[in-house]
């Protein structure tokens, strides 16, 4: 990793939110039908998680991408751990194993 202040950044958001995803565009209104998958998913299971908008600042979409070392976009991070982008969230999701695994976690969420 390398001690950008995207980096640094991007490590203090996924230390201080049990979930977060980097994605284009807000929860509200996501900006690719990827990051809208991966919303809903988690607004399906009422998981509280924190969006972080990478079309606003370009450091941090580059950034994240190197953090990761994953070339795409949406990311999601749960409890400090990198889960993986759009379609291996939607897999998790629909095999119940994104389930077990907020369980695991500790993080709250409806089934």
């Amino acid at each position: 990793m390398n001690d950008s202040p995207a980096a640094a950044r991007i490590q203090q958001e996924i230390d201080d939110n049990a979930v977060v995803l980097f994605m284009k565009g807000s929860p509200m209104f996501p900006q690719c039908g990827f990051s809208a998958a991966v919303v809903g998913a988690l607004t399906n299971m009422q998981v509280k998680f924190k969006g972080i908008d990478v079309l606003t600042d370009p450091s941090l979409r580059d950034g994240i991408k190197q953090f990761s070392n994953w070339p795409t976009i949406p990311q999601l991070y749960i409890k400090g751990e990198f889960i993986g982008g759009c379609d291996i969230v939607r897999e998790m999701y629909e095999s119940g194993e994104l389930q077990k695994l907020f369980e695991s976690k500790g993080v709250e969420f409806a089934a």
